[in-house]
């Protein structure tokens, strides 16, 4: 880490302010540049389709996150739970700005070290700067989900899958071993490879939020629409079980309710006066409760799917047992990519 210049990684980048997606570029202030580089944070560098090093200035892009510069801990730890060793040869899924890549290249030589991403752009770019510092490992166009060229000793993704693609283990060598996170939650899958072409593996007491495996140059539109619709819309109104909650930060409940119900959105409100969580699904389904600090919540839900049910459900599962079982589960891994994660009497299974 000490040896590789991040900054030459990320010239340009996104920041999120009160305006929306503002540019931030290092060539007009070096020490801001360098503050950001060297600072252990994720930097944005793609929104929807807009990559920062191709943005004008008063450009507003709308949309989610759809590349950056991963913080430099976090990568470290994605390559430790590899369990990388001398010689193994390395499959660096999601490029980026290619600085994963240059660390990887650190550990092991350049010949050992291939990385991929979806994005041709991102491809070329990691290419360039990591040639400009010395260091060609292989770098392509793939999208990872899908046929992987050659087989390795490690997979290692910084983006999110669900559930592990059959690709990944025909490609993984005899023993070998993969490193991801289940897309959606917050969860860190390792698993080394069996016999029968399957793997066996844990998920990590450790966590870590990447973005998901896109398979072109943004995502599919999400429920950003049902959410509006979940402020207004009008339903029989209940008292709910427990206090409002921002799922989204509350990692290991939201890492639960996504393996039982994935796809949900969340948006979260705190004021002086009330807490406000609204809850959406792509199949209508949605959810809004009010309520003040600890008190019980005011909770409207319509559509097929009653959502705040479900998280209440998970958050009695936890008071119940003292905590969720999503961590430290045992995880059966089929060749097909059939997923089976369990932990004493609870599982689920993540179908391809």
């Amino acid at each position: 880490m000490a040896a590789t210049p991040r900054h030459l990684f990320v010239p340009r980048w996104w920041t999120r302010g009160a305006e929306g997606w503002m540019l931030r570029d290092g060539q007009g202030d070096e020490q801001v540049w360098l503050d950001a580089a060297y600072s252990d944070t994720s930097l944005v560098t793609s929104v929807g389709p807009v990559h920062a090093d191709n943005a004008k200035p008063d450009d507003r892009p709308v949309g989610k996150p759809t590349s950056s510069s991963t913080l430099p801990s976090l990568v470290v730890r994605m390559f430790r739970h590899a369990l990388i060793e001398d010689g193994h040869d390395l499959a660096d899924v999601g490029t980026g700005s290619g600085y994963g890549a240059a660390l990887a290249v650190g550990r092991l030589g350049e010949r050992h070290v291939t990385s991929f991403d979806v994005d041709p752009y991102l491809v070329m770019a990691a290419r360039k700067r990591l040639d400009e510092i010395g260091l060609r490992p292989t770098v392509a166009a793939y999208d990872a989900t899908g046929q992987l060229p050659g087989t390795y000793d490690r997979i290692v993704a910084t983006v999110a899958v669900r559930p592990v693609p059959a690709s990944w283990l025909a490609a993984l060598k005899p023993g070998g071993r993969l490193v991801t996170t289940i897309a959606g939650t917050s969860l860190i899958l390792t698993a080394d490879k069996d016999d029968d072409g399957g793997a066996t593996g844990s998920i990590e007491w450790d966590r870590a939020g990447f973005m998901h495996a896109r398979h072109g140059d943004d995502y599919p539109p999400g429920a950003s629409d049902l959410l509006d619709a979940a402020r207004t819309q009008e339903a029989p109104t209940e008292l709910g079980y427990y206090p409002v909650v921002d799922v989204t930060n509350a990692w290991d409940l939201a890492s639960m309710l996504d393996l039982t119900a994935p796809g949900i959105e969340h948006h979260f409100e705190d004021d002086a006066e009330r807490r406000t969580a609204l809850m959406a699904h792509p199949d209508g389904s949605w959810a809004r409760a009010t309520g003040r600090g600890s008190e019980r919540p005011d909770v409207c839900q319509g559509g097929p799917r009653r959502l705040w049910d479900l998280l209440d459900e998970a958050r009695t599962y936890w008071l119940t047992e003292g905590e969720l079982p999503v961590r430290g589960a045992k995880v059966f891994i089929r060749p097909d990519g059939t997923t089976i994660i369990a932990r004493g009497k609870w599982h689920v299974t993540l179908a391809p």
